[in-house]
């Protein structure tokens, strides 16, 4: 058989194979967060709003790549009279709309010597994470959970009324694989620190082109993002949705203190600041 037929079926099959995930994704895909699609109507009310109460905040994670894309949208939204990045290492932030970005670096091992970093915040979001390629199984664990718990106790001490945490779709302290479990337990352990609110954000593949190398997201995000042309599945979450949700959830009035935003609510928040 001419190797152009060969081909022709092969795109046929991967076609009809997409289309046929995407519909049994859209059967098993969260359900519509009503309530929040409802209150993000007045979303430019409710920025101005916010806009002059005058806040500040924190960005944890802004070297990271939700951290950078969040740290934009922030500048861009304009709703905090300042922004405080804290990281383990100064940024290079030549732009001319950084120029008000206050930046703390700190030594993650000895964070109680920088408790000062997390004073006089509003707001906290959190974006650390890393691999466990990347840095082995304890490596792991201490950054996303270690820091990111000691982080957020600081925070709270510090006056930090409102935390947001970027998690990930699974997210289990019961659950059997370590990044999931992990994420899990940090979720739990921060929700019990009792912030006045806590907005857990569980995106699906996060669909960027990362600069580190994971192959196995890498075929991830090629095939979900062509699934996705087709169907906005909450197994996969663009990476300026989830920064632009994070930043529109700011300045909603939550039903409860605790909140777990999955891809479905990530995915609708994110295209409401278009409306």
């Amino acid at each position: 058989m001419p190797l152009v037929k060969l081909l022709g079926k092969a795109t046929i099959f991967l076609t009809l194979s997409i289309v046929i995930v995407a519909v049994v994704l859209k059967c098993l895909d969260d359900p519509e967060p009503a309530h929040l699609t409802r209150m993000a109507s007045n979303l430019k009310i409710l920025e101005e709003n916010f806009r002059q109460t005058n806040k500040s905040c924190f960005l944890l994670g802004a070297s990271g790549e939700t951290g950078k894309v969040l740290l934009k949208e922030l500048l861009q939204r304009n709703i905090f009279s300042k922004i405080t990045l804290i990281g383990r290492r100064h940024l290079n932030l030549e732009d001319q709309a950084f120029e008000n970005v206050v930046q703390v670096v700190v030594d993650f091992e000895k964070l109680e010597d920088f408790a000062a970093a997390f004073q006089g915040h509003d707001v906290g979001y959190c974006c650390l994470g890393t691999t466990r390629a990347k840095s082995g199984a304890e490596g792991f664990v201490r950054v996303d959970h270690d820091y990111v718990l000691k982080s957020a106790e600081l925070a709270k001490a510090g006056g930090c009324t409102q935390f947001h945490l970027e998690s990930s779709r699974g997210a289990d302290k019961s659950s059997n694989f370590l990044y999931l479990k992990v994420k899990g337990q940090a979720e739990a352990d921060i929700q019990a620190l009792d912030f006045d609110r806590y907005a857990i954000y569980r995106p699906g593949v996060l669909l960027v082109d990362r600069q580190e190398s994971r192959p196995g997201e890498w075929i991830a995000r090629q095939f979900l993002s062509a699934v996705s042309a087709i169907y906005s599945t909450s197994m996969s979450t663009p990476i300026q949705t989830v920064a632009k949700a994070m930043v529109s959830n700011t300045v909603l009035q939550p039903e409860h203190k605790v909140e777990i935003l999955e891809s479905k609510a990530i995915n609708n928040l994110g295209k409401s600041d278009k409306k």
